[in-house]
């Protein structure tokens, strides 16, 4: 059972920046296509960016040209840089494998951006 990890997040002034890491435990890292996903107050999670095993990116309209997602099979981490935060990027964020079904959620990063 892969385990992830996210951290990074916290509190960030519009306009400013964060970079969210995750680390998975377990070999098979490497193999799957990788996504960050958030949850913003009072909706359901959504997906905001993935990498693929062979580092092609996708993004959600939303955060595209702001938020620039990498991994590092080596150290099985995958990151999330966030710039021109905006006040509706406040959520919680998430990574997890991109597929039919997801291994079990991490505790998440809050991510807030407020003046």
């Amino acid at each position: 059972q892969v385990q992830l990890v996210e951290s990074g997040g916290g509190l960030v002034q519009p306009g400013g920046s964060l970079r969210l890491s995750c680390a998975a435990s377990g070999s098979i890292f490497s193999a799957y296509a990788m996504g960050w996903y958030r949850q913003l107050p009072g909706k359901q999670r959504e997906r905001v960016s993935l990498i693929g095993s062979d580092g092609r990116t996708t993004y959600a309209d939303s955060v595209k040209g702001r938020f620039t997602i990498s991994r590092d099979n080596a150290k099985n981490t995958v990151h999330l840089q966030m710039n021109s935060l905006k006040p509706e990027d406040t959520a919680v964020y998430y990574c997890n494998r991109v597929a039919l079904t997801f291994w079990s959620w991490g505790q998440g990063t809050q991510v807030t951006v407020s003046s």
